[in-house]
């Protein structure tokens, strides 16, 4: 068993087309998940991810903040309780908007 804190697993800057976003990695194939991997992500006010894709799916639950979700179907505002379903292949990215730190858990396939 794996019992943390998020806060206790180190904050990593997202990488190259992000600006002002962190990506903790919280439970991976290295602690025996065989299924799914769970990552968080923090995005600052004006931050967002990189515009891509990529072949797997993943799952996001928007824990605090505003913002826009960019996918198939243009922009779409979200906010704190919702949550996405990106199917993969589909371009995407997410962008903070509010005033607030944007969070979400991040969920995609182990790859074994």
């Amino acid at each position: 068993m794996k019992h943390l804190n998020y806060r206790d697993v180190v904050a990593e800057e997202v990488g190259q087309g992000a600006k002002d976003a962190k990506i903790r990695w919280l439970i991976t194939e290295k602690d025996g998940a065989k299924t799914f991997i769970m990552r968080h992500f923090e995005i600052a006010p004006g931050g967002f991810t990189p515009l891509h894709e990529h072949a797997w799916e993943h799952e996001l639950y928007i824990l605090k903040g505003t913002g826009t979700v960019v996918g198939g179907k243009g922009e779409e505002a979200f906010k704190p309780g919702d949550f996405v379903f990106m199917p993969g292949g589909e371009r995407h990215q997410f962008k903070n908007t509010g005033k607030e730190p944007v969070n979400m858990l991040c969920l995609i396939p182990a790859r074994e």
